[in-house]
């Protein structure tokens, strides 16, 4: 969460502010009582009591914690003595303990176990989080030590980590309006806490959407699936009170074997259509006006520093730095991405035509004809790569290649000793392979169930820092495979064994951060999906094939002629999988320079489309209406094109392996990509980090070449 700081001299400001205090003002002993607002307990630095965590306790510990964390604003802000780097600056990388904590539990509880319950108290809290957040970047006093600290530095050269984060500081405040008048702070605050009950909407009527279009199958519609995917749904049914029935439930990780595997055409037209429409659906959960509303507000919001758009405003401080390099970048690909679709579709096309099929290939048959392509072209079945790929090998292949990389080791924890959230979840405690010094421990939360929003994603309780004693990291990957039934194998395909290999890179990243300061365990969004997108290279190296690829059922190890098979297939469907992503990325950017003043976001995300010449048989990756990336909050809004910005880097520096002597696990560039790429995090600019590491810039014509595209 980025926290920024307070107001004094906006009397009404400040008086709504007090009024605020005081409405959630309780006795003192809340924060006794409060499981959620207290000191970890227990083994390994402390951890959280996730067995305790109650969503009842939740509203009042959100709140306490932001009175504490402002009663520390004011404090750092009002002091009579001259404003310095440690009494301003660490004083602020000190603050707010409390509401972290509690905000790892909020964290777990939006994401991973949302009930209707947390779900209403999330939206009471949102405007007031707002208004917390805007207190805290708005406050004049304490923007007025940091800008006298941050003048004062560009002449006394602090250390190099400490000029990092109070740059990072100082932009942050600046970016958040701290040097706004009084009346344009206001409608900057106001902005905001509208924007965060948008958000909340947007989110609850995405969720809405996956957990009530379930599409539920008789025994005689099953045909093309395999046996295990057979099982799964029909326990899912199970659960959802639909005994005998088999389901096939509103997220990708059930969607996507479905529309590669099932005969039945119709269903696959539901179940594509179910999961694309998700927030289009009309009525009280559509997101079409609300996404309208956030693109007028967030215009205007820039408008107020000065900026002709959103896109200007955000990318200032990103490697791209702004909207017309990021467009270059995505411009440069497309056409190659097209053309490859295009290639793609008229080899899918003479399938089905010499199968007799009398079809014309719609987005609900790319899949399903993709894998017949792939089985005729390389005579790859991935349904036989499945067999292959069990998700516990898989934990084990990344735990070796941390190892060969990081020198870390993974144990699982003795059971009971860590509290846990849901039962599903598991916790390995990750030390140094030599000198057995604890970093922190994992959490691997690998299942799908109601409640959990869709998609795989990595992040943290407790961050690493040096900064008033060294704390241990404690981190989490998430995912949503469809749970295996009881004694079951979880098989999953060769794309969901890459996404795994990438959330665990997030996870590395964190592990390694060697960072003295909390605000530099941060990141520039289109670098840092850099590091985890290269973690993905190393699942098809040998050393994790020839030992982990191994067959669920005779533990045999992956043929080699199915290995060349799956490394000659390397750029199959490159067409799809660039120009599905490559078209939500470029929707992004130009929802946010187009004028937002009546716009009509079906109309607008059609014509822009078919100005792009998108081909018709395929979707973008997240339509606007469920595009959560953009519009449940701002991380990835006009960032989304990062992941194509990261993907060039990765390529080069996937390159640089291949290169040298030892190959991926070579040991002097595998000490050179921890040392410049994953323990700075942000303490390094990250194009001064990737020269460190790599002698010089990256080029495009890696990416190119990575994917099988012409290089100019």
């Amino acid at each position: 969460m980025d926290i920024s700081v307070p107001t004094s001299f906006i009397k009404v400001f400040y008086l709504s502010l007090l009024t605020f205090v005081i409405s959630c003002k309780k006795d003192m002993k809340i924060q006794s009582e409060n499981i959620l607002l207290q000191e970890w307990q227990g083994p390994y630095g402390g951890v959280p009591a996730f067995d305790k965590m109650d969503v009842k306790d939740i509203q009042e510990a959100v709140e306490k914690g932001m009175e504490l964390n402002l009663s520390e604003i004011e404090a750092i802000a009002n002091s009579t003595k001259e404003a310095t780097f440690e009494n301003t600056i660490e004083a602020l990388e000190r603050s707010g303990a409390e509401l972290d904590r509690v905000f790892s539990y909020y964290g777990i509880m939006s994401s991973n176990v949302s009930s209707a319950e947390f779900r209403e108290i999330q939206s009471n809290l949102a405007p007031k989080l707002s208004v917390f957040s805007s207190t805290i970047s708005q406050n004049k006093a304490l923007f007025d030590r940091i800008k006298t600290i941050y003048d004062a530095s560009l002449i006394n050269a602090l250390e190099s980590d400490k000029q990092r984060v109070l740059l990072l500081t100082y932009n942050s405040f600046a970016m958040k309006g701290a040097e706004l008048d009084a009346d344009k702070k206001l409608r900057y605050a106001a902005i905001d806490e509208e924007l965060s009950t948008l958000y909340n909407t947007f989110s609850d009527n995405v969720l809405h959407d996956e957990e009530n279009y379930v599409t539920y199958l008789n025994a005689y519609q099953l045909d093309g699936l395999s046996e295990g995917f057979i099982k799964s749904a029909a326990a899912i049914a199970t659960e959802k009170e639909k005994e005998g029935s088999y389901a096939i439930t509103n997220t990708r990780s059930s969607m996507d074997p479905f529309l590669t595997y099932s005969t039945n055409r119709d269903l696959r037209k539901l179940v594509w259509t179910n999961y694309y429409a998700r927030g289009d659906n009309g009525g009280d959960y559509d997101n079409n006006v609300i996404i309208a509303e956030i693109l007028k507000l967030r215009r205007e919001r820039v408008e107020l520093l000065g900026f002709k758009n959103y896109a200007e405003w955000r990318l200032q401080d990103r490697m791209a730095k702004n909207p017309e390099n990021a467009l270059a970048l995505m411009e440069a690909v497309w056409p190659a991405s097209v053309a490859r679709v295009n290639e793609e579709v008229a080899d899918m096309q003479t399938v089905a035509d010499a199968n007799g099929d009398g079809i014309t290939i719609e987005p609900w048959d790319y899949r399903y004809y993709a894998e017949k392509v792939r089985l005729d072209k390389y005579d790859l079945n991935s349904d036989e790569v499945k067999q292959y790929l069990q998700l516990d090998k898989l934990r084990d292949a990344m735990f070796y290649v941390a190892g060969r990389l990081f020198n870390y080791n993974f144990s699982p924890v003795p059971e009971g000793s860590v509290p846990v959230f849901q039962e599903d979840v598991k916790v390995w405690e990750v030390t140094d392979k030599d000198s057995g010094t604890h970093i922190g421990l994992w959490y691997l939360d690998p299942y799908a169930r109601q409640g959990k929003r869709s998609g795989a994603w990595a992040t943290t309780y407790r961050s690493h820092t040096t900064f008033d004693g060294k704390k241990t990291v404690l981190a989490s990957n998430n995912s949503n495979f469809v749970k295996p039934a009881a004694g079951e194998a979880l098989l999953v395909s060769w794309d969901d064994a890459t996404t795994f290999f990438h959330e665990f890179g997030h996870a590395l990243h964190f592990f390694s951060s060697n960072v003295k300061y909390p605000t530099l365990n941060g990141g520039v969004r289109d670098y840092t999906e850099f590091q985890s997108q290269l973690l993905e290279r190393w699942l098809s190296t040998d050393e994790v094939i020839n030992q982990f690829l191994v067959h669920y059922k005779t533990g045999a190890i992956i043929p080699q002629e199915l290995v060349v098979k799956i490394k000659k297939a390397a750029t199959f469907n490159q067409g799809f999988g660039t120009t599905e992503y490559l078209a939500s990325a470029l929707m992004d950017m130009k929802l946010h320079l187009a004028d937002p003043e009546n716009i009509d976001i079906d109309t607008f995300e059609r014509q822009t489309l078919a100005e792009l010449k998108m081909p018709s048989e395929l979707p973008m990756r997240h339509r606007t209406p469920h595009f959560g990336h953009v519009f449940s909050g701002e991380g990835y809004a006009t960032a989304y094109y990062g992941y194509m910005w990261a993907d060039v880097l990765t390529a080069d520096a996937a390159e640089a392996f291949q290169e040298a002597p030892g190959g991926f696990y070579d040991k002097e560039l595998a000490n050179r990509l921890v040392k410049y790429l994953f323990e700075p995090r942000n303490s390094i600019d990250p194009e001064k980090a990737y020269r460190m590491f790599r002698g010089r810039d990256a080029k495009i014509e890696a990416l190119m070449r990575d994917r099988g595209f012409p290089v100019n």
